[in-house]
């Protein structure tokens, strides 16, 4: 049997639909009643056995802090896919952040060492990759630190050091650290906020890029690394780095819409971050642009992956074309 943690986001959902068509047996945990008609949505944009393939899951309600559900939910169960996470960058949200993905984190390891888990794999980000002072491409092995880390980053690392707990405890572990993940089907939360930005067709454009990937990648080589030998690895996960004009042109090209032109001056972006700390300190509704945000767009890191193509022998990433279109007529006929 296998668990699926965070089962209604992006990589939950799309994980599930993979297991379920592969003939596996899923318990997926959710909080939200509502999310799950997203899930099955999510499943209809793919295949017409939807309905079938969501009746397939034993869901279990619980909260990554709440024990007595999880000893409940992970009654056997041999692998674990951990997923869940909360996504912010606003300082006022760090114990939030602390609170699901370190703590919860540690309530998974602890679980998956209890009940004699035979692999678990978790889902962390590029964002606890290190960075490299020159040109160079950041590795696996590159060195992290904690300077300039925004809220996000720091949490997921210390994830990333309870997961490692759990390899020292018998348990395999595979760590995967995808770039910007794009999919469709959760336009309000993550990465599902870019399509919104490029719907919106801003003239403007902020300097930098980074690291992005399919969906289709991330839960694909998931499933890859899960039923390998390969253990106690993690694995950078980015097809195509493209700077955000790069990424944002594609999306409104797509969205049939004009696409920006003027680039954002770092003269303004210091200007706006503190504007926002401003009317943040009034209005008190979240940081929308951080000092560490507009630090992190001064130099675009480059991530080499050249592991994940090693360990899994013939794998190629799916263009990014493919994906974003989907996305966007997706996008388009659920937000008329």
């Amino acid at each position: 049997m296998i668990l699926v943690t965070g089962g209604t986001g992006l990589v939950g959902a799309h994980l599930l639909l993979q297991l379920l068509q592969s003939g596996a047996k899923v318990k997926a945990i959710y909080r939200n009643e509502r999310k799950l008609e997203l899930v099955q949505k999510v499943f209809g944009y793919y295949t017409d056995q939807h309905r079938t393939l969501f009746r397939q899951i034993e869901w279990v309600k619980a909260d990554l802090n709440d024990l007595p559900a999880l000893e409940l939910a992970f009654m056997g169960v041999t692998h674990v896919y951990h997923c869940a996470a909360f996504i912010s960058f606003d300082p006022c949200d760090y114990e939030q952040l602390r609170t699901i993905n370190i703590e919860g984190t540690r309530n998974i390891v602890n679980l998956c060492i209890a009940h004699k888990v035979k692999k678990l794999c978790y889902t962390s980000s590029i964002a606890t990759i290190g960075r490299t002072t020159d040109a160079q491409e950041a590795t696996e092995e590159t060195d992290w630190t904690t300077q300039g880390a925004n809220v996000y980053a720091l949490t997921k690392m210390d994830a990333e050091l309870e997961v490692w707990r759990a390899s020292q405890e018998n348990v395999n572990v595979i760590i995967i650290n995808p770039g910007v993940i794009i999919g469709p089907g959760f336009w309000k939360t993550g990465t599902g906020l870019l399509f919104k930005t490029a719907y919106k067709a801003n003239k403007y454009y902020p300097p930098g890029g980074t690291g992005f990937v399919s969906i289709n990648d991330v839960v694909g080589i998931m499933t890859q690394l899960m039923q390998s030998s390969i253990v106690n690895e993690r694995f950078i996960v980015v097809a195509k780095q493209l700077s955000y004009k790069e990424i944002l042109d594609k999306l409104t090209s797509a969205l049939h819409k004009p696409a920006p032109t003027r680039p954002l001056k770092f003269w303004e972006l210091e200007i706006l971050w503190r504007l926002d700390w401003l009317r943040n300190l009034v209005m008190n509704n979240g940081r929308k642009l951080t000092k560490i945000s507009v630090q992190s767009l001064r130099k675009t890191q480059r991530y080499n992956t050249d592991k994940i193509k090693k360990q899994l022998v013939g794998f190629t990433y799916e263009s990014l074309d493919g994906i974003i279109k989907l996305s966007c007529k997706k996008f388009m006929e659920e937000n008329p």
